[in-house]
């Protein structure tokens, strides 16, 4: 086998002009759909490897994509979640051709609004922004001309599009299930002001409680962050409920470790579901019940959308929900 396939032997093996194939390796119009099929096949089969360095010379591309990720949501303890979706995005772009740069926006950056250097050195051909930023950093991203999609949030800024897990369904689902099993006083833990998602989860968790006729006590929301979006010690209520709805298994684990120092057994005395199914799901005792996130489709929908968009940057997608579904594990019993 040739050491440095060249289009031509494509072309030649398959009795294609050198155009032809050219224009199935860079999903060009004009080539129908099973050829284009054939041709990347072969050149997959033969070994072929496009010159990047050339082709982005040529077209004026990258072939980058910044993945930003708020520090404060890839320390240790938040990491689990966001590596894992950074992880199904940068497989996805390989897959396309392009390669994914993680970029993690510290917290001195994000206050003084300063973008990251991949940007101002024409490293990247778009972002996709993974886990909420600041309001002064997204009007910041805003500004910029390049193509760019929220992940895992949104904001009232409609014209940048963005995926997310439909929180407000998944928590309402999961709230249902409580009251199925006999639940009536159920608290909700999360900082209601850090984040879109936590918003969306506590309002699925609201409707739920106005359908079955409960009142929303004040007490029964209960903070688990600061304002920063580290976590802080959680203060139980004076009348401990009878179920809680956690806005992430990380924060749910933390509560169960909080009430077994406190003397209560889960589900025994209480029942605790979390959102996510990431690894605190497994690891804590007992297992929860909880929300697993679609990582794969969000991902997905993300790389597509950004590619999309360096295509057409007249394109839009809006805000685009990937449905979620509950997992039942032995943190909830019925009453």
């Amino acid at each position: 086998m040739k050491s440095n396939i060249t289009m031509r032997d494509i072309a030649n093996k398959l009795g294609v002009s050198s155009v032809t194939v050219s224009k199935a390796l860079n999903d060009k119009e004009g080539v129908g759909e099973e050829l284009k099929l054939k041709i990347k096949a072969l050149a997959e089969e033969m070994g072929y490897r496009y010159n990047v360095m050339a082709k982005s010379m040529k077209e004026g591309l990258s072939y980058n994509i910044g993945v930003i990720i708020p520090e404060r949501f890839a320390g240790t303890e938040q990491s689990s979640f966001y590596l894992n979706v950074y992880k199904s995005i940068t497989r996805i772009l390989e897959d396309q051709g392009y390669y994914g740069i993680l970029h993690i926006l510290s917290h001195v950056d994000e206050k003084h609004l300063r973008l990251p250097r991949i940007y101002n050195e024409n490293k990247v051909d778009g972002f996709i922004i993974l886990g909420q930023v600041s309001k002064g950093y997204i009007e910041e991203i805003q500004r910029i001309e390049i193509p760019k999609v929220f992940l895992d949030f949104y904001d009232e800024h409609a014209e940048i599009d963005s995926v997310t897990t439909d929180n407000f369904y998944a928590a309402y689902e999961l709230t249902n299930y409580l009251f199925r099993n006999g639940h009536k006083e159920i608290a909700y833990v999360g900082n209601l002001y850090s984040t879109s998602s936590i918003q969306d989860r506590y309002l699925g968790y609201y409707k739920s409680l106005l359908e079955h006729g409960r009142l929303l006590k004040q007490d029964y929301i209960i903070n688990d962050r600061d304002e920063n979006g580290s976590y802080i010690d959680i203060v139980l209520p004076e009348t401990l409920p009878t179920a809680f709805v956690c806005n992430c298994d990380q924060v749910a684990h933390n509560l169960v470790q909080k009430l077994k120092v406190e003397g209560y057994q889960v589900p025994q005395d209480c029942s605790v579901v979390g959102f996510d199914n990431d690894i605190y799901a497994t690891i804590t005792d007992p297992a929860l019940t909880t929300v697993e996130v679609d990582i794969e489709q969000m991902a997905i929908n993300a790389v597509n959308f950004v590619l999309e968009k360096i295509k057409d940057q007249s394109k839009t997608f809006g805000r685009v929900l990937v449905k979620g579904k509950i997992i039942y594990r032995n943190s909830v019993t019925k009453i």
